[in-house]
């Protein structure tokens, strides 16, 4: 019963600063973009990867993955555990690497088909092609992320996973800023931001978890 209540207070706590921070960030993109075209090309971008990423990562994947890995730890041991991770985490890294490629390289046509109607503004089309080339690495991070949180829930590791998207809002915040301060521009900071952290968050629990 203890260590319910602990597990739940570091959810509970981190997911309480993480709501407040990600108030703030929308403010401050809201402060920087405002209605403005860039701001749709920001959103848009930013929505494709987060589509697929409840494909590869919190959603269908984690509820497939959890089950198995704790069968494996409970009853085939360490050697099983390990060698059910490194199977998937092979498995998972190429298929989302693949995928990633193609999104970077394939940016134009992915725009197409999720927003077409930027068609008829060719600058925007551009914009938020340019922006999805640089978000779209996320969808790989943000699922790497998932895959060591999951790992580490397994073994009753709470704090670190549920950190994680209090990091990404910190980020976003700062290189939201950072992007206006010296680029003139805070959509391609706020980007950078997104992928830079989840780099960053996606490498301390899956260290820890290792």
């Amino acid at each position: 019963m203890k260590q319910i209540l602990k597990a739940t207070a570091t959810v509970g706590g981190m997911t309480m600063i993480s709501r407040i921070l990600g108030f703030i960030r929308d403010v401050v993109i809201a402060r920087y973009f405002g209605a403005s075209m860039g701001a749709d090309a920001f959103f848009v971008a930013f929505k494709i990867p987060n589509f697929f990423r409840r494909l590869f990562a919190e959603g269908a994947f984690s509820q497939a993955f959890v089950p198995v890995l704790a069968e494996a730890k409970e009853k085939r041991g360490k050697q099983a555990v390990k060698h059910l991770v490194n199977a998937i985490s092979f498995r998972l890294g190429g298929i989302l690497l693949l995928l990633t490629a193609f999104g970077v390289f394939g940016s134009s046509l992915w725009m197409m088909v999720f927003a077409p109607g930027f068609l008829d503004d060719p600058q925007k089309f551009a914009l938020a092609s340019d922006m999805l080339a640089i978000t779209f690495p996320y969808l790989l991070l943000i699922s790497l992320v998932a895959f060591s949180s999951a790992i580490m829930n397994t073994y009753n590791q709470f704090a670190v996973p549920a950190f994680t998207p209090v990091f990404l809002n910190l980020v976003l915040i700062a290189f939201a800023g950072l992007g206006v301060a010296f680029a003139g521009y805070s959509g391609y900071g706020a980007c950078l931001g997104g992928v830079g952290c989840r780099g960053g968050s996606a490498v301390v629990p899956f260290a820890v978890s290792v």
